[in-house]
């Protein structure tokens, strides 16, 4: 079982790390169907998210955990809501596989606590706040309700305890499932499917335990950590608190533009010329008990229509005109007289003088209410009295309390996951490859020869490749090293030579070689022109656009007469030997492909940052030429387009020419038939793309080979 980071590969099979995303998808929502089809008193809806957390790290565990809720969200929306439980139950089971935990039976009781207290503890406040403090939801509604009827505990701690208990039978499962699985899985695959981060060559263990000593109490680490959660947070909180207020202020809104459609309502139902008359005798007034009961309907529309009444206003207070019976309190007689709330003392002159006002927002005798007031004036345009329709506005703070918890939970969800990542990419781009530096630099001992080639070695052999200042540093020590070790004056002196000489040397070397070989005549120029018809073909038909550009093409028709440049290294005996090759001979020929590699390389460093151009794909070709799309060429046994693209082209090139060239052992080949052969090797030996750009091109090749023929070169 894997109980530590694994420090001894540093490329990770990324295609093993997506399938175990994959399949901790699927068996999150296999769970699910188990759960429901068997109706299980359980979710099952972690187990896929959690093991995938112990196989593959932090980035796979928040990968899931995230994905998870948002696939489910496309069904139910609410289920997003949970999305911040399970990304934090994911990291939890990625940092308790870290320790080891899962891998101790002892150590068991610890995660199904920590899961439970996540997904039943939090998971119940959560829905409590969601669902507007609703009492015996989901599955653990009938266990709540059983707690709460014994008389134990109110309706949330009722709710509570019904919701960890379920939990913990729910996580019990999910833990034992992932344990077992970690024992059943084999080392070696739970190794390829493990995320890490590494952007050097990976540490052991030992200089991994040393690398966490070197941390300081404030660590650069956590300077980073507290920068991005201290950012997150403000940020949050400053979105949610302008959240919260538009919604606050379009929920009022909502409420203003029903109450004053309401009003208008009532009002058209209120003879204003008599208003006297309902004021003086009421009841007995012809029509008052049906505009009473057309307000009283009126009222019962809407939950959230508290008061629907008419008022005269006066100096001495509020004169019912109608006001219709509620649930709760009976309706005041006509002529009743009503005082003003507080809250209406600063629109009285406004109100005595028959005009229109604001809404009024009150929180006094009658609860928090909404109250709109609308003059109704009679046929002379006198106002006679106002009708008024009262909204209830204590759902608003119900709504507001589940919109902040919906609010919060997506943040928490997104800041669990942030976090991670930010603490993930800090300690990996950052934390460790600063400390590698350090420790590395810290060692060093110039005092003998041994000694400095060893400093050099151990810089390099950290590898750091950030892309970004950090890389910049670990190159600017790497070079700083070098200059120290290999005596930085006598190199600058020397470069400006080997400068100047580096091309014509190259070019020097390649005729060298071509020389030496009897057989192969202007092989390598006929290389080089077979290999810029393929390109400028693939480039017409749009294959390997991206990679063939002008430069790219140049650089590869520049370095094709270096493709063989290790031959130099083969004895004149195997490389002329006019009959069949023993397998010893053959091998020193194949050693030609490592040595040209080798002798570019040395060129390479030999030249000035920024002038190698060419030769870094003339080391490509030297070293990768002789490779198989199958995977059987050597030396390296590279297969498909891990073979890189300008050694691919020269395969076909390569070989065409020495099908078609007289050799001492052999006649060419007429080109019909060097062409089958080329073809027939399309997928095994060859690249088939390349393979049908060079067919496509068949009258270019044509004509390079009967051309040199016409020369009378071979």
């Amino acid at each position: 079982m894997r109980e530590k980071e694994p420090g001894s590969f540093r490329n990770n099979n990324r295609l093993f790390t997506i399938v175990l995303c994959v399949l901790g998808l699927l068996i999150n929502f296999l769970g699910v169907r188990i759960a429901l089809t068997f109706h299980l008193p359980l979710f099952l809806d972690n187990i896929g998210g959690a093991l995938t957390a112990a196989i593959g790290g932090y980035i796979p565990a928040i990968t899931v955990g995230f994905l998870t809720n948002l696939i489910n969200g496309i069904g139910d929306y609410t289920t997003t809501y949970y999305g911040s439980l399970t990304v934090l139950i994911a990291v939890s089971a990625a940092y308790f596989a870290s320790k080891g935990y899962f891998g101790k039976l002892s150590r068991l009781p610890i995660i199904i606590l920590t899961f439970s207290l996540i997904g039943g503890g939090l998971g119940s406040v959560l829905t409590w706040s969601l669902y507007g403090f609703d009492f015996g939801t989901g599955i653990s509604a009938p266990l709540a309700h059983r707690i709460f009827e014994s008389g134990l505990m109110n309706m949330f701690w009722s709710q509570f305890t019904a919701d960890m208990l379920i939990d913990l039978l729910d996580k019990t499962v999910t833990v034992l499932i992932v344990a077992l699985a970690l024992r059943l899985l084999p080392e070696a695959i739970k190794s390829k499917c493990y995320f890490s981060g590494w952007r050097q060559t990976p540490l052991s263990r030992t200089l991994q335990k040393k690398n966490k000593k070197l941390r300081r109490k404030m660590s650069l680490s956590a300077k980073i950590i507290i920068l991005v959660a201290a950012g997150i947070i403000i940020i949050a909180v400053a979105v949610t608190a302008i959240s919260y207020i538009h919604f606050r202020d379009a929920a009022i809104e909502e409420k203003v533009s029903k109450a004053n459609s309401l009003v208008q309502v009532a009002k058209s139902y209120i003879d204003a010329d008599r208003v006297d008359e309902f004021i003086e005798r009421g009841e007995a007034a012809d029509g008052y008990s049906e505009t009473k009961a057309r307000l009283q309907t009126l009222m019962e529309t809407s939950d959230d229509v508290s008061y629907v009444y008419a008022y005269r206003i006066l100096a001495d207070g509020c004169h019912v005109v109608f006001d219709p019976d509620t649930e709760e309190l009976p309706g005041m007689s006509a002529g009743e007289i009503v005082a003003f709330d507080e809250a209406f003392e600063q629109y009285l002159p406004a109100l005595l003088a028959g005009e229109k006002i604001d809404p009024v927002i009150s929180n006094e005798t009658y609860g928090w209410l909404l109250s709109i007031y609308e003059p109704v004036t009679d046929s002379q345009g006198v106002c006679q009295c106002y009708v008024a329709v009262d909204m209830d506005m204590s759902n608003i703070a119900i709504d507001g309390y589940q919109f902040l918890a919906r609010v919060i939970s997506l943040f928490l969800g997104f800041f669990v996951m942030i976090l991670t990542v930010a603490i993930w990419m800090a300690e990996y781009s950052v934390v460790l490859p600063i400390n590698a530096m350090a420790m590395t630099t810290a060692q060093y001992s110039f005092e003998t020869e041994e000694g400095r080639r060893e400093a050099v070695k151990q810089i390099k052999g950290l590898n750091i490749s950030t892309g970004d200042e950090i890389e910049n540093l670990y190159k600017a020590v790497v070079k700083s090293t070098e200059g120290i070790v290999n005596n930085i004056e006598q190199v600058e002196k020397q470069n400006a030579v080997i400068s100047k000489l580096q091309n014509g040397l190259i070019l020097v070397l390649a005729d060298l070689v071509e020389s030496r070989d009897k057989c192969t005549g202007d092989h390598v120029r006929k290389t080089a022109a077979y290999a810029d018809v393929i390109m400028r073909q693939l480039k017409k038909e749009g294959v390997y656009a991206d990679q063939l550009t002008d430069s790219y093409m140049q650089d590869v028709v520049s370095s094709a007469p270096l493709h063989d440049v290790g031959k130099i290294i083969v004895p004149d005996s195997v490389l002329n030997k006019p009959g069949r090759l023993t397998d010893e001979e053959f091998n020193t020929i194949k050693r030609h492909t490592t040595s040209g590699s080798e002798i570019i390389s040395r060129a390479i460093d030999m030249v000035s940052e920024g002038d190698e151009g060419f030769l870094k794909e003339a080391r490509i070709l030297a070293l990768y030429h002789h490779e198989k799309w199958n995977g059987k060429g050597y030396p390296q046994g590279l297969a498909g387009e891990d073979i890189p693209l300008s050694a691919r082209i020269m395969a076909v090139a390569d070989v065409f020419d020495a099908l078609v060239s007289r050799r001492s052992y052999k006649e060419g080949l007429p080109m019909e038939e060097a062409m089958r052969i080329i073809h027939d090797g399309s997928g095994t030996h060859f690249d088939p793309q390349i393979v049908a750009a060079f067919e496509h091109a068949h009258d270019e090749v044509e004509q390079i080979m009967l051309s040199h023929l016409a020369q009378g070169i071979s």
